[in-house]
């Protein structure tokens, strides 16, 4: 009896040390600043009960719960920690300002143990406490998106292009850059993303800005990066953006299909790799107009994590994309399927041409970026 009691007593008084412990840190409404390389994962959001195809949140809720910062049962059903990632990074594409907003236990050293149990290509930089009704996704007015690429995508299809040696000209980046900027202000991406009607009102989109940065060489190959800001964007839809304006520059396709592919008629728009695409950071201006400077409450801005955030691109982010391109050449593979696209067909034949072709894509999982795509 003696026995028993003690064990009674004893297990009483671990629940009122697990007890005190969640005293001292209550549950709180944070947000999460993080960086990650997608390479090898089916996308940012867990799958719960498809465990074959590794998600990033399959990673982070496997974190949260052995750190100690939510009960494991949170981890089986992340409703009960009000999750919500603010963009739905898909198959392959990386992220240095990804946000995630739940509510977790505030315990000592949170970001380091968080950190501990994570593998170190997924990084949680920072942290802030936010509004009890705080959602992420719904908050995030903004999300700025970047696309590293070989200049060699830009060499005319009529010349005879030595990959290690091609070097971008003055002249053709003007040119990518006037093509980019088209794409600025409301436009109808029905053409830019699958499952999408012409008359769509959510195809409709917003970009803010768009441009292809000054090249660079990074191990004797030349690179660069494309930035692109908008409201939100469809699956893939980033990926066509950059793939028809590469259509173009190649001699593919006519200026004129840009403002053909906005409109009601259906335009084949090829779709870029995924390899490049990033995930850079995400903006919550109107959030912080309200709360950033309410005395309870920071402005959800990183500038003093932007060190952090600049060292995980150049140790995990851009190293893969540049070694994947190496070695896999997803780029140099991807320009060579320009050729069989129809630049110019009407809807009818294109109808008929893609039955058979959606068929096989329909069994491959999507690898864009796509902030609300359903």
């Amino acid at each position: 009896e003696n026995g028993h009691q003690n064990k009674r007593l004893k297990s009483d008084a671990d629940e009122e040390d697990a007890e005190d412990q969640n005293k001292k840190s209550p549950k709180r409404k944070i947000v999460l600043l993080m960086a990650y390389s997608g390479k090898g994962y089916h996308g940012m959001q867990r799958n719960v009960g498809s465990s074959q195809f590794k998600t990033i949140e399959d990673d982070l809720v496997s974190a949260l719960v052995q750190s100690g910062c939510i009960p494991e049962n949170h981890g089986e059903d992340m409703k009960k920690m009000s999750f919500q990632r603010c963009a739905r990074t898909d198959k392959g594409v990386s992220a240095a300002g990804q946000i995630v907003s739940l509510k977790v236990r505030l315990i000592d050293d949170i970001l380091e143990k968080i950190n501990n149990h994570l593998p170190s290509h997924i990084r949680i930089l920072g942290l802030k406490r936010v509004t009890g009704g705080f959602n992420s996704k719904n908050k995030c007015d903004a999300r700025t998106y970047s696309y590293m690429l070989p200049t060699f995508a830009f060499a005319h299809k009529d010349h005879d292009v030595q990959e290690e040696v091609f070097r971008l000209d003055t002249e053709t980046l003007e040119r990518v850059n006037k093509l980019l900027g088209c794409y600025k202000g409301t436009h109808n991406f029905h053409n830019f993303t699958s499952q999408k009607g012409p008359r769509d009102p959510s195809a409709k989109r917003y970009i803010m800005e768009m441009y292809c940065g000054e090249p660079f060489v990074r191990e004797n190959m030349e690179f660069a990066v494309i930035k692109v800001k908008g409201q939100s964007f469809m699956m893939h839809q980033i990926r066509k953006m950059i793939g028809l304006v590469i259509a173009i520059v190649k001699g593919y396709a006519a200026e004129s299909i840009m403002e053909r592919s906005w409109g009601e008629e259906k335009v084949d728009v090829p779709k870029a790799p995924g390899l490049g695409l990033v995930l850079e950071k995400v903006h919550f201006e109107k959030y912080n107009r309200r709360f950033g400077n309410d005395g309870l409450h920071e402005p959800l801005e990183w500038t003093e994590e932007e060190e952090k955030i600049a060292v995980f691109k150049e140790q995990y982010i851009y190293p893969t994309i540049i070694n994947t391109e190496r070695e896999e050449k997803s780029m140099a593979n991807w320009l060579n399927t320009l050729p069989i696209h129809d630049f110019n067909s009407s809807a009818v034949e294109m109808q008929a041409n893609n039955k058979n072709s959606k068929k096989s894509s329909d069994l491959e999982g999507s690898d864009g970026c796509g902030d609300d795509s359903d």
